[in-house]
Order: structure tokens, then sequence, then C-alpha cells
């Protein structure tokens, strides 16, 4: 497997590092809350900061990138780990048209984060300006998303 971790490939990647608000958090690509620590009695903590590196990783048996028609390609058991956001996506082939600000996953996809946040589908498309994501299933089958659903405790309501 060929792996390479060029700066160009941040471009493919864009999805996975969602823009900076305006109050400076991001908003991650799948649901789920973001809870601050508790301790034993229940009262919240500080959150822990951790420390990010912008590190990405992409591995398939081929890549490439057309400068003139703004195309990046990645094909062949393509795997792209990005540890700031605890996520890896797997696929047969990752596209950026660089123009649209699009990225597409297409055969096999799973977009998983450690968390147990997942998407599994055949294709997924997500528009980098927009900030949307379009997962489509494989004829005769259905998408599958997890995400975490915060438990409400009825004690304290």
């Amino acid at each position: 497997m060929l792996m390479l971790a060029l700066p160009f490939w941040l471009i493919l990647i864009g999805f996975l590092v969602p823009p900076v608000r305006a109050q400076g958090q991001a908003r991650p690509l799948l649901p789920g809350p973001v809870q601050p620590s508790r301790t034993a009695d229940g009262a919240a903590t500080t959150p822990v900061t951790t420390l990010t590196t912008g590190m990405v990783s992409i591995e398939s048996d081929s890549q490439r990138a057309d400068s003139v028609t703004g195309v990046i390609t990645a094909t062949g058991n393509v795997r792209i780990v990005y540890p700031d956001r605890r996520l890896v996506v797997t696929a047969r082939q990752a596209q950026y048209f660089s123009s649209e600000e699009r990225l597409v996953l297409t055969g096999d996809v799973d977009i998983i984060q450690a968390d147990g946040h997942a998407i599994r589908a055949e294709r997924v498309t997500y528009d980098v300006l927009r900030e949307r994501l379009l997962a489509s299933p494989k004829l005769g089958s259905q998408v599958l998303s997890t995400f975490r659903v915060p438990v409400r405790n009825e004690s304290s309501q």
C-alpha cells in the first residue's frame, strides 16, 4: 500500500476538518453532544484539552492528483485516519473535486468515530461548503447510521 500525507490531501479530507465557527467551536462530522467530564458525585468538571496535530494519513493502492481538472483520487483499499477527530474512513475509492469542494466516497464506505458514531453506505457525498452529507445504499439495501443519544437521568429533572 502507498501511504501519502501531502498537504494537498488535507483538501481531500476537508470534510473531516469542519470550519471554525465565530464562537471558535468546530462542528463534528457526525451527531453527538460534547459532554464535560463528571466526578463520582455527578458534578461537572472542566473538559480536558487535548493537543491536536492536524495530521491525517491516507493509505490506498494508488493515489493521483490532476492539476488541470482539480480532481484528487485515491483508489483501492482506501483508509483515511484522522486522530484529532478520532475518526477512521474506509472505502474502495475517495475523490475530491476541488472546484466544487465536494468529496465522494464509493464502495463499502464506513465512517467511524471512536465514540461509536458511524455511517455505513455504498456511496457518501459530502459538500464541504454547505456541510451536508448524503449517504446512499447499495441497490436493495439500506444506509446504516449509529450514534450515541444522551440519556437523561430521571431523578435529576
